[in-house]
């Protein structure tokens, strides 16, 4: 499976993105030499550096384009009565973008940096927040908001990794069905969903 496309270019700072995407998406991030997309975009070395600083530079605008897509389609997804089912649907998102996008995703989050996070980053997290208050708003929350965020980060994450490596599509999906029903079960409790309070 190959990772999705990212952008249709528009400056060149744009095309300089999506070719960095094509050749990471190809053959992983050795592949996103300075040298082989200044050839591949058809601009000159120091335009990189002018426009991103050094090729980490370039691989966290191509990470940071990718998250902001990413988040795009949560966005759409709309509202459902449940919130435990939109959090399902948000973990099945986030795996769904990891085995499309295997190199893009690894580039993500396979590198822990030092710091605060991206704000790409950072709003998923926010969205992640959100529905883990109308969780809490519903009486089903099991354990503070802080701890489930980040449960449910940490594992959406690490079996996403281990899907990358799951040779068939019906070993993943059964993984991923397993990990969620383990991650829920761990932060929420058996209580009947409750109205929301109105704004």
């Amino acid at each position: 499976m190959t990772d999705a496309p990212l952008l249709a270019p528009v400056s060149t700072r744009d095309r300089i993105i999506a070719v960095a995407a094509g050749l990471l998406a190809a053959g992983g991030r050795e592949a996103v030499s300075t040298r082989a997309v200044s050839q591949a975009a058809g601009v000159q070395a120091p335009t990189i550096y002018r426009l991103f600083g050094d090729k980490q530079g370039l691989l966290d605008a191509v990470a940071e384009f990718g998250v902001q897509q990413y988040l795009v389609s949560k966005v759409e997804q709309p509202v459902g009565i449940d919130p435990i089912e939109d959090l399902r649907r948000g973990w099945n998102q986030h795996v769904a973008f990891g085995l499309e996008n295997p190199a893009l995703y690894t580039l993500i989050y396979g590198e822990p940096r030092q710091g605060p996070p991206s704000p790409a980053a950072q709003s998923a997290m926010t969205m992640l927040a959100e529905k883990m208050q109308r969780i809490a708003a519903s009486g089903r929350l099991r354990v503070s908001t802080d701890l489930a965020v980040d449960l449910i980060h940490a594992l959406a994450r690490g079996t996403t990794f281990s899907l990358i490596g799951t040779p068939t599509s019906q070993d993943r999906q059964a993984l991923s069905n397993l990990a969620w029903e383990a991650a829920i079960s761990a932060i929420t409790t058996n209580a009947p969903v409750v109205a929301e309070a109105g704004p």
